[in-house]
């Protein structure tokens, strides 16, 4: 049986600046740690840290996050390292460097506040989505348990990618019945598998979390090719939080994903994250590259392994 997203996150702490955590096969793609998990972790030791070391400074909310993943992670354990960099009465800033086997593969910047004591100007915006989405489901329990909505579908996944793709069991994702709006756009809406609910730490998963966005602008240029396998390692990750999530969670989120350019094998994700009611939960924007499905199973150098 799959870990639980809880499980798939956990962090442990082994001494006031140095947190472990462990990369499990079944949150992989292919032989490597799903970005969003990786992100996830580093937001679970944010919080942990400003739980533990930090305590004092009441900010137990990530508002930013900015990560860049220098080399392929793997399954197995790994180490995070926290240097306190700024400690602020109205936010405060770590460093974060995630290592295996004495690489250095990921590192980052994030940023915490207190949402809860947060004052200030706030303005009303103009800003819709747009184009605009097909309403909510009418009953979520009812679309979870196999009711047909008029505007919603669960996604079906090809058994191959299914297979190189194991991330793509751990959530239940549900799009558009008449398809999605424009080529190169995805609307989906979100629900772990496991049942468990989306908190603030899970928003780093939410925000890679979606199907093969560029499948169907490579038909409309190759209508009579098939698509090969390719495999979209993260460069950069940036993550926004606008708002916190409640203690106990929330089951549903809606994601909605666009590429802008696709050009020379890289491309970028930009990323909303709405709740039921239609608030902004976060906003991201990752930098990706599109490489051969064989990158991710290539064997390791003896030092340092590459994207």
């Amino acid at each position: 049986m799959a870990p639980t997203f809880a499980e798939a996150t956990a962090v442990k702490a082994v001494d006031s600046h140095t947190y472990a955590t462990n990369f499990d096969t079944e949150w992989c793609v292919g032989s490597v740690p799903h970005g969003g998990v990786v992100t996830s972790v580093f937001l679970r030791v944010a919080a942990d840290h400003f739980r533990t070391t930090l305590a004092t400074q009441n900010q137990p909310h990530t508002i930013s996050l900015h990560l860049e993943f220098l080399r392929r992670t793997q399954c197995g354990p790994a180490m995070l390292a926290v240097r306190d960099i700024k400690l602020g009465r109205q936010t405060s800033t770590i460093h974060v460097e995630l290592s295996q086997d004495g690489r250095q593969e990921v590192v980052g910047y994030l940023t915490q506040s207190n949402m809860d004591a947060e004052s200030g100007l706030s303005l009303k915006t103009p800003w819709l989505l747009q184009p605009p989405p097909p309403p909510p489901p009418v009953d979520f329990a009812a679309l979870l348990a196999g009711a047909e909505d008029a505007n919603w579908i669960r996604d079906v996944i090809e058994m191959d990618a299914a297979k190189f793709r194991k991330i793509s069991h751990r959530a239940r994702t549900f799009l558009p019945r008449e398809g999605q709006t424009t080529p190169g756009l995805i609307d989906e809406w979100l629900r772990l598998d496991s049942g468990e609910r989306f908190t603030n730490e899970s928003l780093g998963f939410v925000s890679d979390f979606f199907p093969l966005i560029i499948h169907e602008l490579w038909r409309k240029e190759h209508p009579d090719k098939r698509v090969p396998g390719f495999w979209f390692p993260t460069v950069v990750l940036n993550l926004d939080i606008k708002k916190a999530l409640p203690r106990q969670g929330i089951e549903w989120l809606f994601v909605r994903v666009q590429v802008k350019n696709l050009r020379n094998g890289r491309m970028d994700f930009e990323v909303i994250i709405l709740d039921e009611a239609g608030d902004i939960v976060a906003l991201s924007h990752h930098v990706v590259l599109v490489v051969g499905m064989e990158r991710n199973l290539a064997a390791r150098g003896n030092d340092q392994a590459k994207i």
